[in-house]
C-alpha cells in the first residue's frame, strides 16, 4: 500500500520483532490493529513491553522485523526525520513520566507541540492559547494564576492532567496515553477516561490507552490484553 493511500486504520502492525541489544526478544506480535476513530483499551502488567510497544508506533524506537504502518505511513521504511514529522503531526502522546518542559509555564507546555507542527497549529486556530484553556480547563484546570505557574510547581495529577492537555492539543489523529491515571483516584480517573474519550471524539481521533488496570477495559469500544498477542518469551 502506497504511503500516501487511504487506509481503514490507525495503526496496523504485521510480523513485529524486537529486542533490545543482548537481551531475548521483548515482543512478537504477528498482527495488531486499532481502526481509526477507535478507542482501544490495551492492557498488560508492568514489564510486559507496553512502554515499548508505544515507542515502536511513536517511531522513537525501530523493531529488527515486520511493519508498523500510522495512518498508512509504513513507519519502518522511514528514517529518524520522516518518523519524527509523522509522530509530530498525527501523533499526541500522553507519558508515563509525562516529559513535560519543567521551565515552561502549564499554558506553554500544552502549546508546545503547535511549535513542531504547522498541521497542528492550523488545526488549533488563530489563538492556540484560548484553546489551552480550554483543554485544560476541560480537565479541571482553571485557575488563571496557575495556568501561568511553571509545571515544575504542580503537584503530579496537575501534571499528569497538562500532559493529556498537551497531547489533545491541535487535534492530532491519534492519542496515545501510557498509564495517564496512575495519580489518580477512583473517581478522578474514570472523569479523565471519559473527558480523554470525549475530546477524542470530538476530532475523530483513535484512542490507545495503555494500563495494568484490568477495570478500566469497560470504559473503551475494544479491549486488547497484550500477552494474548505478544509471542516473544512464550513456548508451546
Amino acid at each position: 500500500m502506497p504511503d500516501d493511500a487511504p487506509t481503514a486504520d490507525a495503526i496496523r502492525i504485521e510480523g513485529l520483532r524486537f529486542a533490545w541489544p543482548g537481551h531475548p526478544p521483548v515482543l512478537s506480535i504477528d498482527g495488531f490493529t486499532l481502526a481509526r476513530s477507535e478507542k482501544l483499551f490495551l492492557r498488560g502488567p508492568s514489564g510486559s513491553g507496553k512502554s515499548t510497544l508505544l515507542g515502536l508506533i511513536a517511531g522513537v524506537l525501530t523493531p529488527q522485523a515486520g511493519r508498523i504502518e500510522v495512518l498508512g505511513h509504513d513507519l519502518t521504511a522511514l528514517g529518524a526525520a520522516g518518523r519524527d514529522r509523522i509522530r509530530a503531526d498525527h501523533l499526541g502522546v500522553i507519558f508515563q513520566m509525562f516529559n513535560l518542559v519543567p521551565y515552561l509555564s502549564v499554558t506553554g507546555n500544552v502549546t508546545l507541540p503547535l511549535l513542531f507542527s504547522p498541521a497542528r497549529r492550523k488545526a488549533a486556530g488563530a489563538d492556540a492559547e484560548e484553546e489551552a484553556r480550554r483543554l485544560l480547563g476541560r480537565l479541571g484546570l482553571t485557575d488563571p494564576k496557575l495556568l501561568e505557574r511553571r509545571v515544575s510547581d504542580l503537584s503530579v495529577g496537575q501534571q499528569q492532567r497538562v500532559a493529556a492537555a498537551r497531547a489533545l492539543m491541535g487535534g492530532p489523529e491519534i492519542v496515545i496515553a501510557d498509564e495517564p491515571t496512575s495519580a489518580l483516584d477512583a473517581d478522578a480517573r474514570d472523569r479523565f477516561i471519559e473527558l480523554l474519550s470525549e475530546e477524542a471524539s470530538r476530532t475523530g481521533a483513535a484512542l490507545l490507552f495503555v494500563s495494568h488496570d484490568a477495570s478500566l477495559a469497560r470504559l473503551f469500544d475494544r479491549a486488547v490484553d497484550l500477552s494474548e498477542i505478544n509471542k516473544a518469551g512464550v513456548t508451546a
